[in-house]
């Protein structure tokens, strides 16, 4: 089986939509183990690359909050209330 990139000209969109179908696939239980382990490893190389890529993107919002006039201040980046994933 061919293995996804996860590098490279990779974007987040692509990344997480590769992820979704995935975790579809594998929600089905009818795949046989080789074929569920080796989508269960793209699928943690891809969890990856979306988590490092969100870190990067919370990064740059803390970094462009202004303070003043032309001073920048880090501030941390805190989603709100109702961003919030609802309890299951």
């Amino acid at each position: 089986m061919k293995k996804a990139a996860t590098t490279g000209n990779q974007t987040f969109e692509k990344a997480l939509g590769r992820l979704e179908a995935i975790v579809n696939r594998m929600d089905g239980g009818d795949l046989p183990l080789e074929e569920a382990l080796n989508i269960f490893e793209e699928g943690i190389r891809l969890s990856r690359f979306c988590a490092s890529k969100l870190d990067e993107a919370e990064t740059k919002v803390e970094l462009l909050v202004k303070q003043g006039e032309d001073r920048f201040k880090t501030v941390p980046f805190e989603p709100a209330e109702d961003d919030s994933p609802e309890p299951e």
